[in-house]
């Protein structure tokens, strides 16, 4: 399989190696919540990686170190029509991959989102008089990996048709134009991957009733990319983070939303997943998810003779109960109450395992990541080098080496807390 050149655009962002040209990535987002379960056209959000932004709605060319936007349309963002963000920070909520939660539910994701709004956001969204979070659909801005599986369409770009698409974008009033029909989130990206190569993507009249929608987008992208193999090009899923935030559904058409048909077009067919080292890996395949599967209760069953304080049921409660808080390094981190004591948990790759007194917590959190990531409908999201990696380290955190790490680290809990 081509992996073109997107795989290299993303890993110099995510892991700062060297970037090759530029390119404009499609972002198919699945639908999520009761809304995408009954309406399904997901979203459509357009990744430039050779253009980055003076301010969410003000374009430059990338310089060094700068990693490209993601541009999106959106209905109600203090009346602009498209706002640009940061790569990581539109995945994730944060601003280095390190610090990516290795679990997420509604509150920690809630309190990421709310950190990056005060600190880039504030003159969009800016806080209540009372210093409150505001409400509104501005939390679409950033997490969108929280809650959707994303797939990523690329081609490639040159500097002049970059440099083009911020001239237009910069001058043209950027003023409120989101209507379902004429102008969703799908009609700004067509035009602006059109704006790159004039009629690469378009509507579908009948299967689409005339609306523009992501699947359609992508799917005609597809077809360009394959009519003109001289140009470079990729596609791969980025996986929803494993939580208990409900997962996201599959991605329809219009008429596919009317009559739940299944039509031929899957974004996901054959396509590689980037993995939590930004590395492009297969998915697992149903004999890797029943051999991880027995890893992890051979796993288990070794770590079981030592006696646990905290048995699965009293782990979700305390995991419901627990307060997001920030490290000292600005990693993300859970604080527990278990009895009258408090404990500090790290919960990124980057400090899992720096706190001893939280490893039994950890375990829990890494088993429930694995328990979710060997579903059957998650597993082909799912890169194996990824439950491998989880795997070794639920063993650290069951066995862990004495002195393998302090307790010092954690700041207090200060007004980033969840409201």
């Amino acid at each position: 399989m081509r992996l073109g050149k997107l795989s290299a655009v993303l890993l110099f962002c995510l892991c700062s190696i060297p970037r090759a040209q530029a390119g404009a990535t499609l972002f198919l987002g699945e639908p999520y919540g009761y809304g995408g379960a009954l309406v399904g056209a997901g979203h459509s959000a357009v990744y430039l990686s050779d253009v980055c932004a003076t301010s969410p709605v003000m374009l430059h060319r990338c310089g060094p170190g700068e990693t490209g936007i993601v541009l999106s349309r959106y209905r109600s963002i203090a009346g602009y029509d498209w706002i640009a963000i940061p790569l990581v920070p539109y995945l994730y909520a944060v601003e280095k991959q390190e610090d990516i939660p290795l679990f997420a539910d509604k509150k920690l994701v809630a309190f990421l989102r709310d950190r990056y709004r005060r600190n880039h956001l504030e003159s969009l969204v800016p806080d209540l008089p009372d210093g409150e979070t505001p409400d509104g659909d501005w939390y679409e801005l950033i997490g969108a990996s929280y809650i959707r599986t994303i797939y990523t369409f690329e081609i490639e770009t040159s500097t002049e048709q970059d440099a083009k698409l911020i001239r237009t974008l910069n001058e043209r009033p950027n003023r409120h134009r989101w209507n379902l029909v004429a102008a969703n989130c799908a009609d700004f990206v067509r035009q602006i991957i059109n704006s790159y190569y004039p009629h690469s993507v378009h509507r579908s009249t009948i299967g689409d009733l005339g609306m523009t929608t992501p699947k359609q987008l992508a799917r005609t992208l597809s077809q360009y990319s394959r009519r003109h193999p001289e140009l470079q090009t990729s596609t791969f899923v980025i996986p929803q983070v494993p939580g208990t935030i409900p997962r996201s559904k599959r991605v329809r058409g219009a008429l596919e939303c009317v009559f739940r048909g299944h039509w031929h077009f899957n974004p996901g067919k054959n396509a590689l997943i980037l993995d939590s080292n930004h590395q492009l890996v297969a998915p697992l395949t149903s004999a890797d998810r029943r051999l991880v599967q027995d890893q992890l209760e051979e796993l288990l069953r070794a770590a079981s003779s030592a006696a646990a304080d905290i048995d699965k049921r009293q782990w979700m409660s305390l995991h419901a109960a627990a307060q997001p808080i920030f490290d000292v390094f600005g990693g993300p981190a859970l604080q527990v109450r278990v009895g009258g004591e408090v404990m500090s948990v790290g919960i990124a790759r980057s400090n899992i395992l720096n706190f001893p007194a939280g490893y039994e917590f950890a375990a829990h959190l890494v088993k429930a990541r694995l328990r979710e990531e060997l579903k059957s409908a998650a597993a082909r999201k799912t890169a194996r080098a990824d439950v491998e990696s989880d795997l070794v380290l639920l063993q650290q955190l069951l066995a862990p080496p004495t002195g393998l790490a302090s307790t010092a680290g954690f700041a207090p809990p200060s007004s980033d807390a969840i409201h």
